[in-house]
């Protein structure tokens, strides 16, 4: 009896639970006409999301109220518009101009009619990462509503932004009176429903920690082998501080390779949950790239830029160039790959991958495993670059299930850094982040920032 009843009483409190969200969901922000992009980003200033009357059939008032609600609580500089196919709002350097008469850091969202298409400052969001969400919302031969594609666009981007929102939206997405009502139906769902929850707390919490350790000793052994790997090629490193020919920056390079070895160790015997293993693979992938600029400087050359590590197997180190290439069943991507794999995969072989145990009894690459592997995965590709990389495989499609991020932690991969977004810095940025790609309705054909108009 009691067993049937937790249904019902959970369906009561999501009830509850819906009408307090409800009521303390703020109101669209209202539509403005706007005849000039100089409008919509005056809007911009004051909230995340703007629907021009034009366009008020792409986006409902509620629709808009629950995108601006999601972006306010993310506190993140995410903008998103939903403008008419017009002269007011000519495709050539849209993004550009609404970002220069916007004048705030952060990442820019158009729904222009059908067409879809974003921009982002540096610091915020790299380019990459902004082409992999561009292309994860656009549905090739279709027409996305505009309701789907935005939040599923906003949903990734509050994840991976850098920065916070800007001070002039002010603050919560609630409103005064809306948010007294919707305290109150809080305050009424906690003591109803404290009862039910601490009783299943208590029935998942054993499973929950036992499926955390599960994964955290699938993934230590991984991690090992790493840190092991990374150990024996510094021991193989036949460079002395004191030898002749070396100066200060070999020195440097040479103390953060080291650094980031110890680092490494330390993180992982500290690691409590699977989304702590990010932060070992990220010291490791940091090591490996200050070994290959103290090798350049050793030969007299310039320091190589920083690059992500080989696809195949991260302990191949940072790469040299991207390739095509397709996984199994898989469609073809651009993969970056060391030295060695460029060579194999040019004369018809099978690059080196890193395998894991799946659990099974066999070893399959890494991408062919569980949604596990996505912490240790994202420490090495980190900014977006992951999701790209591993679409249509069976770690990219864990990675973008929903109950990722809850089971093994998600967010941006672990891109972290100390960035700034949403501050005022007028047209005073990068806007090579913003002058290419296309809008092209549902289709693949934009996207990019590389050049090309709107």
């Amino acid at each position: 009896m009691r067993n049937r009843l937790f249904p019902t009483l959970l369906a009561g409190l999501l009830l509850i639970l819906s009408v307090a969200v409800l009521a303390m969901a703020p109101a669209a922000p209202a539509a403005v006409g706007a005849s000039t992009i100089n409008d919509v980003a005056q809007a911009l200033r004051k909230s995340p999301v703007y629907v021009d009357p034009a366009a008020a059939d792409q986006l409902s008032p509620g629709q808009a109220a629950a995108l601006t609600k999601k972006i306010k609580d993310a506190d993140k500089p995410v903008f998103v518009a939903v403008l008419p196919r017009a002269s007011a709002f000519p495709e050539q350097n849209l993004l550009t101009t609404l970002r220069t008469d916007t004048g705030i850091t952060g990442v820019y969202a158009v729904r222009l009619g059908n067409g879809f298409n974003a921009g982002a400052d540096a610091r915020v969001m790299s380019t990459r990462a902004v082409q992999n969400l561009v292309a994860a919302v656009k549905t090739p031969g279709t027409d996305t509503d505009a309701a789907t594609q935005l939040n599923a666009f906003v949903d990734r981007a509050v994840e991976q932004a850098r920065g916070s929102a800007p001070a002039s939206w002010g603050g919560s997405a609630g409103n005064g009176s809306s948010s007294t009502v919707g305290l109150i139906t809080v305050g009424a769902i906690l003591v109803l429903g404290a009862g039910t929850a601490y009783t299943i707390f208590r029935r998942n919490r054993k499973r929950k920690e036992a499926e955390e350790r599960a994964a955290l000793d699938k993934l230590r052994v991984v991690v090992d082998e790493d840190i092991t790997a990374y150990g024996e090629t510094l021991d193989r490193l036949d460079f002395h501080p004191a030898e002749p020919g070396a100066d200060d920056s070999m020195r440097a390079d040479y103390e953060r390779a080291l650094d980031s070895y110890e680092s490494a160790k330390i993180r992982m015997s500290k690691a409590q949950h699977p989304s702590d293993v990010r932060g070992v693979t990220q010291a490791l992938e940091d090591g490996r790239f200050s070994l290959a600029v103290l090798e350049a400087r050793r030969k007299g050359g310039e320091p190589p830029a920083r690059r992500p590590p080989c696809f195949f197997d991260p302990r191949h180190g940072p790469s040299v160039a991207d390739v095509r290439w397709s996984p199994s069943g898989g469609t073809a991507r651009e993969v970056p790959v060391c030295a060695a794999d460029e060579i194999r995969l040019r004369e018809g072989e099978e690059p080196l991958g890193r395998t894991v145990d799946t659990g099974d009894g066999r070893r399959r690459p890494y991408w062919e495993a569980g949604p596990a592997y996505g912490p240790w995965a994202g420490g090495y590709f980190g900014g977006g670059l992951l999701p790209g990389l591993l679409v249509g495989t069976l770690l990219g499609s864990a990675l973008s299930s929903p109950a990722y991020a809850a089971e093994y932690g998600g967010g941006d991969f672990g891109s972290g850094g100390d960035w700034s977004g949403g501050d005022f810095s007028g047209s005073d940025f990068d806007s090579s982040g913003f002058d290419g790609g296309g809008f092209g309705g549902g289709d693949l054909g934009g996207g990019g920032f590389d050049g090309g108009g709107f």
